[in-house]
């Protein structure tokens, strides 16, 4: 498996979790099933992080969602963000770019056809304040 296999898992995961409003551990088993040592450490920082970090990603795309309400952002694009902003705020191993290039590919595939420049557009604000946000 790669990196970017691993990714768009946590993106899955993530998304699951936010429709259900919580963490399926069953899911998370199976989905990690092939995984990696690698890939399997990657995963638990990430998906463990991000939910326990939800409420401050939540409000960094709140602080840059300018004229969305959050209520009304695609849940699908709210996962592929969550995973973006935790990779460029707590990943100090994963470079800004790539994060964000990763979840412009996410949207393109995952998302609606104006999701991909709207993403990447909130994307550069965070990336542009990253020491404000940490």
């Amino acid at each position: 498996m790669s990196r970017k296999n691993a990714r768009e898992i946590v993106f899955k995961l993530v998304y699951e979790t936010t429709v259900c409003g919580e963490v399926n551990e069953f899911s998370v088993e199976l989905a990690t099933r092939a995984m990696d040592a690698d890939d399997r450490s990657y995963f638990d920082k990430v998906f463990r992080g991000i939910i326990e970090k939800k409420d401050r990603l939540e409000e960094i795309i709140r602080k840059y969602a300018h004229s969305f309400d959050f209520s009304r952002l695609y849940k699908v694009d709210i996962a592929i963000l969550f995973v973006a902003i935790y990779e460029i705020l707590y990943a100090d191993d994963i470079p800004y770019k790539v994060s964000a290039n990763e979840a412009v590919e996410l949207a393109k595939a995952y998302s609606t056809e104006r999701s991909a420049s709207y993403i990447n557009g909130l994307l550069a604000s965070v990336i542009k304040n990253t020491e404000n946000l940490k």
